[in-house]
């Protein structure tokens, strides 16, 4: 028998800027000028999928094209910098205290994010989680390709959820998952232990239909 685990997914739950944000940000800062342009261009092109219209991960992947180029120690600081000006300061106590009930609970805490890993690491390191699920750049001769390495994190749940949970001894029938969007009922749906936190419309609509627990965050 695996282990009990307390899946959490970043944004909404955690924290509440968007991954597109980020990758804005980053693409920002890029160290020209004529880029920085060019990758801010790439970042406006997912702008429909930010918000909900059409495919996720097509959205994720188009974001994060933005960043193609770039060096991966530059990624890695700017997205270190990122975490610790935006992210830490403003994690929501209504997610940080589910995660420490959890964690008295006995839980393995999982933290599931849009954001790439130089992003996600100060933030899980942050929240003493025990693994991290989110998306990773291709690098080629140390150099982002502007490609995310498969599979995009996006509706994590269903099989994918069911390879990790296996991968990691986790016992998904005696495990809690926390999300905020319509995209992530697929990730609660995986779990006997779901819980919608301050949700959006379309995902309080599921959680009212199958009777999961609504916390306001």
């Amino acid at each position: 028998m695996g282990r009990a685990a307390a899946f959490f997914r970043a944004e909404g739950v955690l924290v509440g800027r968007p991954a597109v944000l980020a990758a804005g940000w980053l693409a920002a800062n890029a160290q020209h000028l004529g880029q920085r342009a060019a990758r801010l261009g790439a970042v406006a092109l997912c702008a429909p999928f930010a918000l909900g219209l059409g495919d996720a991960a097509t959205g994720q992947r188009l974001a994060w094209s933005a960043l193609r180029g770039m060096s991966e120690d530059r990624v890695a600081v700017l997205g270190e910098e990122y975490a610790r000006e935006y992210l830490l300061p403003n994690i929501r106590p209504t997610g940080r205290d589910l995660l420490e009930r959890a964690r008295r609970d006995g839980c393995v805490i999982v933290v599931i994010s849009d954001l790439i890993a130089p992003i996600v690491a100060p933030l899980a390191d942050e929240l003493r989680a025990d693994h991290r699920v989110c998306n990773r750049l291709e690098l080629r001769n140390g150099r982002a390709t502007g490609r995310l390495v498969d599979p995009v994190v996006t509706r994590f749940g269903g099989a994918v959820l069911r390879r990790y949970a296996e991968d990691h001894d986790i016992d998904l029938s005696a495990s809690r998952a926390y999300g905020a969007a319509e995209a992530d009922q697929v990730l609660l749906s995986s779990v006997d232990g779901p819980c919608a936190v301050h949700p959006d419309r379309a995902l309080r609509r599921v959680a009212v239909d199958l009777d999961w627990p609504v916390v306001e965050g």
